[in-house]
């Protein structure tokens, strides 16, 4: 069966910043609900204090290793929701994150929250996906 995404967007803005407002998904069989993930190393360690261009790239390399596991990919993310620090950071480097979206040719509709802190002080982002197939 073929899952098929329907944007739905009333607005042109957020299309323009590399998501979508909502989407109708139809056709899966399998949803993965992920944990959060962030910049940490195999071990579970923090990595990259104080750079958010590689602390996003970190967590979204250990998104995907979470959706491989799960046969899955980028692709197949269906909501991603955004845990930041700081969001005047993450916003300077947010190229990083949409250029990888773009590249799986997904725009997934999500939420960024600007928080106080995350389970380790060094971490500054913490991305949470729901994907399906």
């Amino acid at each position: 069966m073929t899952v098929t995404r329907t944007p739905v967007n009333p607005w042109q803005w957020s299309i323009d910043m590399g998501f979508n407002q909502a989407e109708i998904i139809e056709g899966h069989t399998r949803e993965l609900v992920c944990s959060g993930q962030t910049s940490v190393s195999a071990d579970g360690t923090p990595q990259h204090a104080g750079d958010m261009s590689a602390q996003v790239n970190l967590a979204l390399d250990n998104l995907e290793a979470v959706l491989a596991g799960a046969g899955m990919t980028l692709a197949d993310v269906v909501r991603l929701n955004i845990y930041t620090t700081d969001v005047d950071a993450f916003f300077a480097i947010y190229g990083v994150m949409a250029q990888r979206l773009a590249a799986a040719g997904v725009q997934p509709p999500g939420t960024l929250l600007g928080i106080s802190r995350l389970a380790f002080p060094e971490l500054m982002v913490e991305l949470e996906a729901t994907a399906v197939s």
